[in-house]
């Protein structure tokens, strides 16, 4: 199960595995930066602090926790049953969470770079007791969802005021539900079913400064392999606090058609 901020967009499950998925909320982050910008433990609005580390050797480094407020719609199928729509708010996925963590980094040296996106980790669960309890007394459903990138990326364009990488990287997903019966006939019984494929990914990365404290940052990835179409984009407005921490907040959409 994954996140989808905006009502307007597709979350898609078909067959037994994910057909189409788009995720898309607003980023609440903060950068840890050596020379550059960044992005829940939580998933709630939250600026976490952030720290920026230069080394002697020229590397920079940026880390970012960050947080998501979304929401989900779409439709769904697993186990071989029927589609059904799913619309959730962002207090419904907030009620049934278990655990989430979302965090993002980066190490720069001269022109390359490489990064990291954990896009999300995210456990569900829910439970509900049966109307006449023959089959089963009581149900539990638990889903797992990861997603996260490696990359590698060049600057072809770079000054004072930021710089625009070409960027290429590889996404792991991980899609995971688990049904568990209680009592009844079904009773001890734990049926699961998931996916887990890799992407290829390439596109343009980068950020610039208006002014010394506000500066725009964001991507465009596209690409596949497991998945028949991969893509990921974003936009956000950042502040530097100072030399080694700053805060954005934006506007992140990923899909997947599997």
């Amino acid at each position: 199960m994954t996140f989808n901020l905006q009502k307007s967009k597709r979350l898609q499950f078909t067959g037994t595995f994910i057909k189409e998925i788009l995720l898309s909320a607003a980023v609440f982050c903060a950068s840890l930066v050596v020379a550059s910008s960044g992005r829940t433990a939580e998933i709630a609005p939250g600026i976490p602090e952030a720290k920026v580390v230069e080394s002697e050797s020229g590397w920079s480094y940026t880390a970012a926790p960050y947080f998501w407020a979304a929401g989900l719609s779409g439709d769904m199928a697993q186990f071989g049953l029927p589609e059904v729509h799913v619309d959730s708010s962002f207090s419904d996925i907030l009620e049934n969470l278990d655990f989430a963590f979302m965090a993002a980094g980066e190490a720069r040296y001269d022109r390359f770079s490489i990064f990291g996106d954990v896009i999300m980790y995210i456990k569900l669960g829910a439970g509900a007791d049966t109307r006449h309890g023959v089959l089963a007394d009581s149900i539990d459903v638990t889903s797992k969802t990861f997603a996260g990138l490696l990359g590698a990326g060049y600057s072809v364009l770079e000054n004072q005021s930021g710089h625009l990488d070409v960027v290429g990287g590889v996404r792991v997903w991980s899609v995971d539900t688990t049904i568990g019966f209680n009592g009844g006939l079904l009773g001890g019984r734990e049926p699961d079913d998931g996916a887990t494929w890799v992407d290829a990914l390439v596109g343009v990365r980068g950020n610039y400064f208006f002014t010394p404290e506000i500066y725009v940052t964001g991507w465009g990835l596209v690409g596949g392999g497991g998945a028949d179409v991969d893509w990921d984009v974003s936009l956000a407005l950042g502040y530097k606090f100072t030399e080694t921490i700053s805060a954005v907040a934006g506007y992140r959409a990923v899909g997947v058609n599997y």
